[in-house]
């Protein structure tokens, strides 16, 4: 048996409507003696994204549903402590999908485990700007969005994680960024330090008519991660020929009936001029993994890529980080710091 001895938190019950702690169980488990090829790798930092939520309801997706009693899901980036592997040495420090815990094994062809190449930017990063969330935004933005120099591009949820990239990368390549955000710490944010075009405050109650003033030419990409009324908003002002990446709608997840949800496909295709709208998951472009990462990680020690950050501290603050993540209080990418370096 190992030394470590391991903390996780496991799903108890399933969430009906928004989480609560009772939704959630901390446990100690018993790390299992490690195989040949197998890798103990301790957590550093942990991801909290918006997709972790329909994952706990018992409903079909493109995602199995979390189990009850199981370790919920997600990357993580951590450092080999034990290693019975000629991959990964102690030391080395890796993404994976380790899940909400301390330490996790993997053997060392696991899927989705990346050994970190290191060039001097924040640890952490390579879960945000230049992880998963980066290159949601690059993919996402590139392959769907087909962005033309000259175009308007509309981002929601344009202070968040994956927003805030889409815009800057949009802003490389020659588009108008017009960014939809709440509060006005936030559009301020999202304008001088991201440097998009303008910003929409969704809650200053003036949605449609902001997004007009702001669109005059109507809008040509429209990057979706919320939903509702922003989207409703935005299907009016949608030019011929128009695409929609989906990345998902996080203003409904915590509702309680998923089956009387007006999807963004359902919002979008009554608008007068109907975009080409396709929900996607960074996984499509598994094969450019590294690549795009050391892309977006050369971006960020260049200083061409901005991102802000909201740190929790340890695993028990995991659950009430994610709880105000859904609520929209987190700004920028929500980590957690299992442990330190």
């Amino acid at each position: 048996m190992s030394n470590y001895v391991n903390r996780a938190i496991v799903l108890a019950q399933r969430p009906n409507g928004e989480p609560v702690n009772e939704n959630f169980r901390i446990e100690e488990q018993a790390i299992p003696e490690l195989k040949e090829g197998d890798i103990l790798v301790r957590t550093l930092w942990l991801s909290l994204d918006p997709y972790m939520r329909p994952r706990m309801n018992d409903m079909k997706s493109y995602m199995e549903p979390a189990p009850i009693d199981g370790v919920l899901a997600a990357e993580v980036v951590g450092e080999v402590v034990e290693s019975r592997s000629n991959k990964y040495a102690v030391g080395d420090r890796i993404t994976a999908y380790g899940g909400w815990q301390e330490y996790f094994v993997k053997p060392d062809n696991a899927p989705m485990m990346y050994k970190i190449e290191e060039i001097g930017i924040p640890l952490q990063a390579y879960l945000g700007a230049a992880g998963m969330t980066g290159r949601t935004a690059y993919f996402g933005l590139h392959e769907l969005g087909k962005p033309q120099k000259g175009e308007t591009l509309v981002v929601s949820a344009a202070s968040g994680a994956v927003g805030g990239i889409v815009g800057q990368i949009g802003k490389m390549l020659g588009c108008r960024v017009v960014g939809v955000a709440g509060g006005s710490e936030k559009c301020k944010f999202v304008v001088e330090e991201l440097g998009f075009d303008a910003c929409v405050d969704y809650k200053a109650g003036n949605l449609e008519q902001d997004l007009q003033q702001a669109c005059p030419d109507g809008i040509d990409i429209y990057f979706e991660n919320v939903g509702g009324a922003v989207t409703r908003a935005v299907a009016t002002l949608m030019n011929p020929g128009s695409r929609v990446p989906i990345c998902g709608y996080v203003s409904n997840y915590n509702d309680t009936d998923m089956s009387k949800i007006q999807t963004p496909q359902e919002i979008l295709a009554a608008s007068p001029n109907p975009p080409a709208a396709k929900f996607f998951v960074v996984t499509e472009w598994q094969d450019q993994h590294q690549a795009t990462t050391q892309k977006l990680a050369q971006w960020i020690k260049d200083d061409k890529l901005v991102y802000r950050e909201s740190i929790a501290e340890g695993l028990d603050q995991t659950i009430s980080a994610f709880q105000g993540m859904l609520k929209g209080k987190n700004f920028g990418k929500q980590l957690v710091r299992i442990t330190t370096e």
